[in-house]
C-alpha cells in the first residue's frame, strides 16, 4: 500500500478530485494548508501599507491506495493540477504499513 500526498493550488482541487474519481480512487482526505517553495510568497498592499505574504494558501490531498494504482494516481494528479506556472505543487509517495477500517476491523487493502 502507498500513501500519496499532493500539495496543489486550491483552484485545482475539483479537477484533481474528478481525475482521481475517474480512475477508481474512492477516498481522499483534503486539508487546507499554507506554505511556500520556490514561489517564496509575494508582497501585497493593504490600506496603504506594504506587507509580505510568506505563506501561500495550498491544498493537501492524501490518498491511500494499493500499489497497483500508484502510477495512475501520480499521472492523474500531475495532469489535473498542472498549470505550467510556478507553485503548481508537489507529489510525495510513502509506504503505508497498515490500514484499518474502524467500523468493520478490515485491514490492509480491504480497509482502503
Amino acid at each position: 500500500m502507498k500513501l500519496v500526498t499532493a500539495i496543489i493550488k486550491p483552484f485545482k482541487l475539483d479537477d484533481v478530485r474528478e481525475a482521481l474519481s475517474e480512475i477508481g480512487v474512492q477516498g481522499v482526505t483534503v486539508t487546507e494548508v499554507k506554505g511556500f517553495g520556490r514561489q517564496k510568497g509575494h508582497t501585497e498592499l493593504y490600506r496603504g501599507a506594504e506587507y509580505v505574504v510568506d505563506f501561500l494558501p495550498k491544498v493537501k490531498l492524501e490518498v491511500a491506495i494499493s500499489e497497483d494504482l500508484l502510477d495512475q494516481v501520480i499521472e492523474a494528479v500531475a495532469k489535473a493540477a498542472n498549470t505550467g506556472k510556478i507553485g503548481d505543487g508537489k507529489i510525495f509517495v510513502t509506504n503505508l504499513e497498515q490500514a484499518i477500517r474502524i467500523r468493520t476491523g478490515e485491514t490492509g487493502t480491504d480497509a482502503i
